[in-house]
């Protein structure tokens, strides 16, 4: 049987899909998946999936392209994996403008353990809805996180500091009721989640976690459907867990895929060093909460996403889209390698 993924930068109709397996593992609002690659010869291109866009969730399409930087940090850890180095060129004029990056061959690379470990995060690495345990993230743990985002040209910023704690839930806690305030946006949640995991995208209800109660501080969006089974004595959401938000230097489409890249490495790293996390995005997402973060944190970066970080136990993952879905059909190449 043929695949309908060809060969590309000297590996194997096989090995591509591998890759583009990897790089659909990728977190997105929602588990929208909103990427697609175009496969040819000489070069993966990485398209966002605007069929899948959240405008009431995600007005401007920060958190898709977020998304679409994770992917990318999930193709090149795997084509490194394969002794690949991977060029990459963000927001190509090839390819008419529409792609949002374009990976090509970087000659032959030696991967390493630190690499081979973040390859096989890849596939553990689940956003984890549930409460964490009461052990506190190490500040070796931290500083490799910090790290991580570092390598990516971006920042991860730690809120420890009480106050700045205490303002950046309460814009948590707003933001979240400026969204269910939206009938707009309670209907597009519903329709991506709590569902029986009978579709390929969206979060099913098995990998919802617990409806969040009064007593929880910081997880508060319900992504089970009304489906959460009843919550466990003393199973409430942890207090006090390592919030830290991932940001850039500057904004635009150009920072939002350096942060989603960052997001992905400091994610992986985390599953590495055994940590679990997730999102709490809804200042991102609510223009008036985004602008007071951004005052919050300071001059000279900005907010992309925030995470909540801690020890996890396991959480079951959430469904992929096969990649004969992901394909864009590759137009004839012309002489000089532009199609």
């Amino acid at each position: 049987m043929t695949s309908p993924v060809p060969a590309s930068l000297g590996l194997s109709p096989a090995e591509v899909t591998a890759v583009l397996e990897a790089a659909a593992m990728a977190p997105s609002v929602h588990n929208s998946q909103p990427w697609r690659f175009r496969v040819l010869p000489d070069r993966i291109e990485l398209h966002a999936d605007l069929t899948r866009r959240l405008p009431a969730t995600d007005p401007g399409d920060k958190e898709l392209r977020l998304a679409c930087g994770a992917a990318l940090t999930n193709l090149r850890v795997a084509l490194e994996g394969l002794g690949i180095r991977p060029l990459v060129t963000l927001l190509p004029r090839t390819a008419g403008g529409q792609a949002l990056a374009v990976v090509r061959y970087g000659g032959h690379v030696t991967p390493n353990d630190q690499l081979m470990d973040l390859r096989r995060a890849i596939p553990m690495r689940h956003t984890h809805r549930k409460p964490f345990r009461d052990t506190p993230v190490t500040p070796n743990q931290l500083s490799h996180l910090v790290r991580a985002a570092q390598s990516e040209r971006s920042w991860l910023h730690p809120i420890t500091d009480h106050a700045q704690r205490a303002r950046l839930h309460s814009l948590v806690l707003r933001a979240h009721q400026v969204q269910l305030a939206s009938p707009e946006f309670r209907a597009e949640l519903e329709r991506w989640t709590g569902h029986s995991g009978n579709r390929p995208d969206g979060v099913p209800a098995r990998s919802a976690g617990p409806a969040p109660e009064a007593q929880d501080h910081w997880v508060l969006r319900d992504y089970s459907g009304g489906q959460a089974k009843p919550r466990v004595a003393g199973k409430d959401f942890e207090h006090e867990p390592l919030i830290v938000a991932v940001c850039s230097y500057y904004d635009g489409k150009l920072a939002e895929l350096h942060a989603g890249q960052a997001m992905q490495r400091v994610l992986l790293t985390a599953t590495t060093l055994g940590l679990s996390a997730s999102f709490l995005t809804q200042p991102i997402e609510v223009l008036a909460c985004r602008d007071e973060l951004r005052r919050l944190l300071g001059a000279g970066i900005t907010a992309q996403t925030i995470l909540r970080v801690g020890h996890g136990s396991p959480v079951a993952p959430t469904p992929r889209r096969p990649v004969a879905d992901l394909l864009i059909d590759a137009a004839p190449v012309l002489p000089g390698g532009t199609p």
